[in-house]
């Protein structure tokens, strides 16, 4: 939905019942002087219904439509989804009040990858910006999504898309330049060829879930580029000109908001396995100068609680909890064979005094047989090995 003019126009979306779907392609103005609701009959041929698309309004008062998601049932209990990426424009007739037409344009310049679940917010200069989103990847009876964090800004005077490339910090080679040509000692070049050859960085953060799931959240951190970029004036510190760039996660759903030429974004969620990971860190981005992300508020995995949603997973929380109640009731019971009548695990005690180094060795073969069974049969020693001691060392910290 977006304002135009004194009404709203909202398009497609889709419901979806215990049985059924529906994806709508429909049109419709509420008007903000009467309080009312019309539907808009558009000439042309519009997009196929979908949901999820990016809308916005043009510096020429046209509204644009880009991609989308919709589905349909290709045999009973399969559904096959499709990623639009096709762009229309949908503009008000001049001298005929109500009457809308259709239109497709092809824009050209380096159009966005197929997804879906990306954000929208417009920029100041009345460019429409998106950022991230998800791309499916489906075959007949599984879905495994490949989750983006790039910036992408349409301009509608220009029908063309261009890929949000940041400049990175300000380097303190650039303000050499404008110093004495005599550098101190110490003030090699770049190695290897200089700042395009540094690799990114990657931060990778685990949690584990009660069950011993094990969801990996991966964070990179680019190396700034320096290529190209305007001169400033202002000094800047080497530990400032040296720091790598750090940028928000992919994720889809994520929120946007853009103030005084900032783009402020928070959250949004990604899937690991049939997981899903919500997120509740913010970054700001000047959109004026496109350097860098800063981070106002980092995630933080050790603050993330799951929420189980089917009968299995919540069996297996309420044997957690059930197994620390045993724990306080069985005494010096060791803790293995308490709890067996009703069918709840006891996790092997943690002895007074005693050091994680000790403890693994001492019950790695429990922890084991248990990430065994939650990784099924076919899953591979090694990460059955790892499950295990996230596993245990989760255990023995909480215990402590």
């Amino acid at each position: 939905m977006v304002a135009w003019k004194r009404q709203l126009i909202l398009f497609g979306g889709f419901h979806e019942s215990t049985r059924d779907y529906i994806y709508y392609n429909d049109v419709y103005a509420f008007n903000l002087d009467t309080f009312t609701w019309s539907k808009l009959s558009p000439l042309g041929t519009g997009p196929t219904p979908r949901s999820g698309c990016q809308m916005s309004v043009t510096p020429q008062g046209s509204i644009v439509i880009y991609g989308g998601y919709s589905k349909q049932r290709v045999k009973k209990d399969v559904d096959k989804g499709t990623q639009h990426s096709d762009m229309f424009l949908l503009k008000s007739e001049e001298g005929r009040e109500g009457r809308w037409i259709w239109t497709r344009i092809n824009p050209s310049g380096a159009k966005p990858t197929p997804r879906s679940g990306f954000s929208v917010a417009v920029a100041p200069n009345h460019q429409t910006l998106l950022f991230g989103g998800v791309c499916d990847e489906e075959e007949e009876e599984s879905l495994e999504g490949d989750f983006l964090n790039d910036l992408h800004f349409y301009d509608a005077i220009k029908n063309r898309w261009f890929a949000g490339q940041l400049k990175g910090p300000k380097s303190e080679k650039r303000k050499r330049r404008r110093g004495p040509k005599a550098e101190p000692l110490g003030a090699d070049k770049p190695e290897c060829g200089g700042p395009s050859t540094l690799a990114p960085l990657e931060v990778v953060r685990e949690v584990v879930a009660e069950d011993g799931t094990v969801v990996t959240i991966k964070q990179v951190l680019s190396a700034p580029g320096l290529v190209g970029q305007p001169q400033s004036d202002e000094d800047e510190s080497p530990e400032e000109a040296g720091s790598p760039a750090v940028e928000p996660s992919p994720r889809s759903n994520a929120m946007l908001a853009v103030k005084h030429g900032r783009l402020y974004l928070y959250g949004g969620m990604f899937e690991a396995g049939d997981r899903q990971v919500t997120l509740s860190d913010l970054y700001c981005l000047d959109l004026h100068k496109m350097d860098e992300w800063t981070a106002l508020v980092e995630a933080d995995p050790e603050t993330q609680e799951w929420l189980e949603t089917d009968s299995e997973d919540s069996d297996v929380g309420e044997g957690a909890e059930g197994g620390e109640e045993d724990e306080e009731d069985s005494g010096e019971d060791s803790g293995e064979d308490s709890g067996e009548e009703e069918g709840e695990p006891q996790h092997p005690l943690v002895m007074p005094g005693e050091q994680f180094t000790d403890y693994l060795p001492r019950t790695e073969q429990y922890w084991v047989r248990l990430a065994r069974d939650d990784a099924g049969p076919d899953a591979k020693e090694k990460r059955v090995l790892k499950i295990a001691h996230v596993m245990a060392k989760t255990f023995f910290d909480d215990s402590a």
